[in-house]
């Protein structure tokens, strides 16, 4: 044995990221060169006589090489890689082309889809989900997308970016002109749990009961100041253009938009503040208002609907209340708390 070997192999014998059947085999040729019998090899490392005088004579034939397992032919396959490719093929084709009425695949239709075809005369459903993982197909998930249908989508997005970024029309804002995202959120229900809510333990979940009594609804109104990082909210019975407005009022009624030189109100097109006579309403009521409308079917570039979301999950979704004043006062509590964020 030459130094280098008795050096590998005391690495992988004692060595603590070493294999433990590598381990064994290592110290089975380190006994071998110390001169012990097969027998106490066998004793010592607790494996059978016939494994000791299999890895010795490994080692004497191939050296390190042989300690290594050797190449095993495996099970035969049973599927082809064409009736693999088939299953994949499948799965890529909304089941509807195939005249199954089915909305989208799972492994076990895909399955009897594929032995019904001919595919093969049995297949698992285990099976073809380990071979669609194998090209991470996944035709039970499904995302939505939406055409731009707006003519003018370029440069009406591009304005409220570039607002966004503090210039309209080529020109630098000024620090007495403000940017102002706003929405409505309808159909805030109160809903009171039939169950008390269960608080989260070790390894479970909160628990909600599904069954709940209406406690009515309500429609969040917000306001958000882009570049100063201020929410200004109001919940009103239903949405509309006096709701809307009233939130304006709200806002402008204040120091320092009152007096400001612009404030910027970007918002969709819904019907509350829609085409140009909500525009002109609003100049009308505050002459140094200007409303700026995203592209339709583009209210995701209003920076509102990002709030909105933090609301949805953080004080809307799941709620267990008594009734509509709950869900205000936790609305009012949660303003609070962002304007507190906000000063920090």
């Amino acid at each position: 044995m030459t130094g280098a070997e008795r050096q590998r192999l005391k690495k992988l014998a004692y060595g603590h990221k070493s294999e433990y059947r590598m381990r064994l085999r290592a110290q089975v040729v380190l006994h071998a060169a110390r001169g012990r019998s097969n027998a106490a090899i066998a004793r010592e490392t607790g494996l059978h006589l016939d494994t000791v005088l299999t890895w010795r004579g490994r080692f004497a034939g191939q050296r390190l090489a042989g300690l290594a397992d050797r190449r095993r032919p495996g099970r035969p396959r049973v599927f082809t890689a064409l009736q693999t490719a088939q299953v994949k093929a499948l799965a890529c084709q909304p089941p509807a082309e195939s005249g199954t009425p089915l909305s989208h695949w799972s492994c076990p239709e895909l399955a009897r889809e594929a032995m019904e075809r001919g595919v093969a005369t049995f297949v698992s459903a285990s099976t073809v989900r380990h071979w669609l993982a194998e090209d991470a197909l996944k035709p039970w998930q499904h995302r939505s997308w939406i055409f731009i249908t707006d003519p003018h989508f370029r440069p009406k997005a591009e304005r409220v970016l570039n607002l966004y970024a503090r210039t309209f029309e080529g020109d630098t804002l000024g620090a007495d002109e403000y940017v102002i995202s706003a929405d409505e959120k309808t159909s805030i229900q109160a809903r009171c749990r039939c169950h008390p809510t269960l608080a989260p333990g070790q390894a479970r979940a909160m628990r909600v009961n599904h069954t709940y009594g209406r406690g009515g609804a309500l429609a969040y109104l917000a306001a958000y100041d882009v570049h100063q990082a201020k929410v200004f909210g109001r919940t009103e019975p239903r949405t509309g253009i006096d709701p809307f407005m009233a939130l304006v009022a709200q806002v402008m009624g204040q120091q320092s938009y009152a007096s400001a030189k612009r404030v910027f109100w970007i918002v969709d097109n819904g019907s509350s503040h829609r085409g140009r006579k909500a525009a002109d309403r609003l100049t009308s009521a505050f002459p140094n208002a200007v409303m700026v409308h995203t592209p339709v079917h583009a209210s995701w570039v209003n920076q509102v609907e990002i709030y909105f979301l933090v609301v949805r999950r953080k004080v809307v979704t799941p709620n267990d209340v008594t009734g509509l004043s709950q869900v205000r006062d936790r609305l009012r509590a949660f303003e609070a708390g962002v304007a507190l964020l906000r000063g920090l």
